[in-house]
């Protein structure tokens, strides 16, 4: 996840480098918006890759953000690229919490994983 000012190509290929370190794995499928700078930044990093940027190919990712949105909206939105960060993180770490992306309370039912996850975290720090 990265909030950028602009979408310029530095932005692009600071974010891919981090997702793909993040990963440990070169990936053979990138979904992306059609936005132009990501073209050339894909093929420098990641040649073998399929970029998809077919209409609709990001729904999934964009009908992610619906829940964030109903989130913001009551706030009116974020004042600086710094809070929209942290608040971004945030959420998104606890929807993966949610889904078992980690391994914390991957036995518990789902209604209670994540009370049951920042138990544990608090018990770790």
């Amino acid at each position: 996840m990265l909030v950028s000012a602009r979408r310029d190509a530095a932005a692009a290929r600071w974010f891919f480098q981090y997702a793909m370190r993040m990963l440990k794995v070169a990936p053979s499928e990138v979904v992306t918006d059609a936005a132009p700078v990501y073209p050339g930044v894909l093929d420098e990093l990641v040649p073998s890759a399929w970029h998809h940027v077919e209409r609709h190919a990001n729904n999934p990712i964009e009908a992610d953000h619906s829940q964030l949105k109903h989130r913001l909206r009551p706030m009116r939105g974020l004042r600086s690229d710094r809070t929209a960060q942290t608040i971004i993180t945030g959420h998104v770490f606890a929807q993966n919490l949610r889904r078992g992306h980690y391994e914390l309370a991957t036995d518990d039912p789902f209604a209670t994983r994540v009370a049951t996850a920042f138990t544990e975290l608090a018990r770790a720090i």
